[in-house]
């Protein structure tokens, strides 16, 4: 019995066998067929291979997000190709990508985003990995505008280090979960088995529980702690107060380091707005989703970031 679906823009017939993980093993072995089949053909733009968040083509994870930011900022056409968890590692070696990450002991570990582009080269195009190494290509690349203005590339570099490695570190215990529990079946069973998986997804800290705070005192004590790091960027960027609007980084204009802070805010607020399904079904919600941990989000500082929301808005579309 076959089934029409559409992969990476095809339509093709998924073979339904007697055997359900035989015909599931199949498929995912055709969809990875069909990507690669895409990357012979001469593409006119850029392509980022993202991951796949829950059951819909979504994605919130801040890595990726810096990388979107990026391109709808330089207003470059791209495509999105969507993989799931638990194909990452084989797909990302079939298309003949590099390791994001070597590790000490010599393993590779392989993570998204990927970017290709075959801009100059169609045939030959260039494969990078690593969310700091497509950032800084994408800006010598495509200069203008630019997301690190002159002089600004080091100092910018050493804010998006702190964010990544200290600023975010509170959240992990509070949104790793929520983030987990939000993937498919197969994709929450393949990071249970793979938990550096889940810490290449999320953070380099390698925080990979997936049981989530019980609402009461110690997810309160674990807010307390953003809050903190919340607090402290925010005596670092009110001194713009003077010279600059006191809401972005560089002063007056959205740079990476904006991206960079906001793609945190969009992992917090994508995954803690209520979706339409809960609001229909509460019952069905698997995880304790607080609005009001949003909300707070938002308001702390006196508002600033739902001002600095509001000004990289306009680069949060989705392809």
């Amino acid at each position: 019995m076959r089934k029409n679906s559409w992969v990476a823009g095809r339509r093709v017939s998924t073979i339904r066998l007697k055997n359900p993980l035989l015909s599931g093993i199949i498929t995912r072995k055709l969809c990875i067929l069909f990507r690669n089949l895409d990357l012979l053909i001469p593409s006119k733009g850029v392509v980022v291979y993202q991951t796949q968040h829950g059951y819909n083509a979504q994605s919130w994870a801040p890595n990726i997000w810096r990388i979107r930011f990026i391109l709808n900022y330089k207003q470059l056409p791209y495509k999105t190709v969507w993989v799931e968890f638990a194909d990452v590692e084989t797909t990302l070696r079939s298309i003949g990508a590099p390791p994001s990450v070597i590790k000490s002991d010599g393993r590779s570990v392989y993570s998204l985003p990927v970017l290709i582009d075959p801009t100059n080269t169609p045939y030959t195009p260039v494969i990078l990995s690593n969310t700091n190494n497509i950032s800084e290509y994408l800006e010598s690349r495509y200069p203008s505008p630019a997301v690190f203005p002159a002089g600004s590339r080091a100092l910018q570099s050493l804010f998006a280090h702190y964010i990544q490695e200290v600023f975010a570190k509170p959240l992990l215990p509070i949104m790793v979960p929520i983030s987990h529990q939000q993937l498919s079946d197969r994709n929450q069973r393949h990071l249970r088995n793979n938990p550096s998986s889940l810490s290449a997804a999320y953070n380099p800290q390698g925080y990979s529980s997936s049981n989530p705070l019980p609402l009461g005192p110690q997810r309160e004590q674990a807010w307390l702690a953003v809050k903190e790091q919340f607090d402290f960027i925010d005596t670092i960027m009110a001194k713009n107060a003077g010279d600059g609007d006191g809401i972005v980084v560089m002063g007056r204009e959205v740079s990476y380091a904006d991206f960079v802070l906001c793609s945190i805010l969009l992992w917090i607020g994508q995954l803690l707005l209520p979706r339409l399904e809960q609001l229909l079904n509460p019952l069905s919600c698997v995880v304790h989703i607080a609005p009001q941990d949003w909300a707070r989000v938002q308001n702390w500082n006196g508002g600033r970031w739902a001002r600095l929301w509001e000004r990289c808005k306009p680069y949060m579309q989705e392809h």
